[in-house]
């Protein structure tokens, strides 16, 4: 298979570049990834009759261009402002995978696509598929995590990243957390960051808690098995979760690169001739929050398509 350009990983980042690239006139794109859905982190899951948001829970608005966009996507009810005054938090209407899926439409995606490699050639490049296949492309463009991108070249990673586990708990009855659904900051037990019921956040019919560990607690905990570590997270928790017990549905999300535990001071990076590397780690000038979020992922999307898409036009 041949293709203009290839876009490692179908994230937030390479959806807003695969975007970025069409409305520049660059319509041989091919978007590849590994996973069954689109979105990466933008991830909501199915458990029972409720839904669970187990990735990004919602996203904040620092810069004009993305504010343009969630106006338009406000006005096509993909998304909602769920609580916050000085800086909304905004989340999708139907689950963060549901925004996503909404972004994508009309890109080509291959999922359930795992590359095991890329070289780079000087008319090309190619893409060394699980399972024997390859693709061959023009330009390439990896927005997975930089550790499994840097994987893929054979090359250091510019940043390293922290896991995160995260508790999905299904309860009989209503949990104890207030409205709007949401806690996080100092007032939870060690080793936890964040307790969101999607009940209240007004995306499931049950009660389903997404239970986010803190990437110190995560790593000291990643070897164990899923049953401890539900065991674990559910003590800790306790208090929130009202006076009906968990039901059986509790299941562990794993995410082994969650958030950089550092960041690049660039939107994109060259990591070739006719290979670049973005993502949300890699942060547009001005930026000033230093760390990785649904914004830092979106401008370093569209950055790097704006780039890429001048270096296809040259070539």
């Amino acid at each position: 298979m041949e293709t203009k350009v290839v876009i490692v990983g179908a994230g937030l980042s390479g959806i807003m570049a695969a975007r970025t690239l069409m409305e520049r006139g660059v319509t041989d794109i091919l978007l590849v990834e590994k996973s069954r859905s689109v979105g990466g982190r933008l991830a909501t899951r199915r458990i029972g009759e409720g839904k669970a948001d187990h990735g990004a829970q919602f996203f904040t608005v620092r810069s004009p261009e993305l504010q343009k966009e969630v106006e338009s996507w406000l006005q096509e009810g993909w998304v909602r402002r769920w609580f916050g005054d000085a800086h909304p938090r905004y989340t999708g209407t139907e689950g963060m995978n549901a925004l996503a899926k909404n972004l994508a439409a009309g890109l080509t995606v291959r999922l359930n696509t795992k590359v095991l490699s890329i070289t780079e050639h000087p008319d090309g490049c190619e893409l060394n598929l699980e399972g024997g296949g390859v693709i061959k492309a023009d330009h390439v463009l990896i927005t997975a995590p930089a550790p499994q991108a840097a994987e893929l070249l054979g090359v250091e990673a510019p940043v390293a990243f922290r896991p995160c586990l995260i508790g999905l708990l299904t309860l009989e009855g209503p949990s104890r957390l207030p409205s709007p659904g949401h806690l996080d900051g100092g007032q939870l037990p060690y080793g936890v960051e964040r307790i969101v019921d999607h009940k209240r956040k007004g995306i499931s019919s049950t009660t389903v808690l997404s239970v986010y560990m803190t990437g110190e607690w995560s790593e000291e905990h990643f070897s164990e098995s899923d049953e401890k570590v539900l065991a674990t997270i559910i003590d800790l928790v306790r208090p929130y979760l009202g006076g009906g017990s968990e039901g059986n549905g509790n299941q562990l999300k794993r995410w082994r690169y969650a958030e950089a535990a550092e960041v690049v001071d660039l939107p994109f990076l060259e990591a070739g001739k006719r290979i670049i590397m973005c993502g949300d780690a890699f942060l547009t000038k001005g930026d000033q929050s230093g760390k990785t979020r649904f914004e830092s992922a979106y401008l370093s999307g569209k950055s790097a398509g704006e780039f890429l898409a001048d270096r296809v036009g040259d070539s």
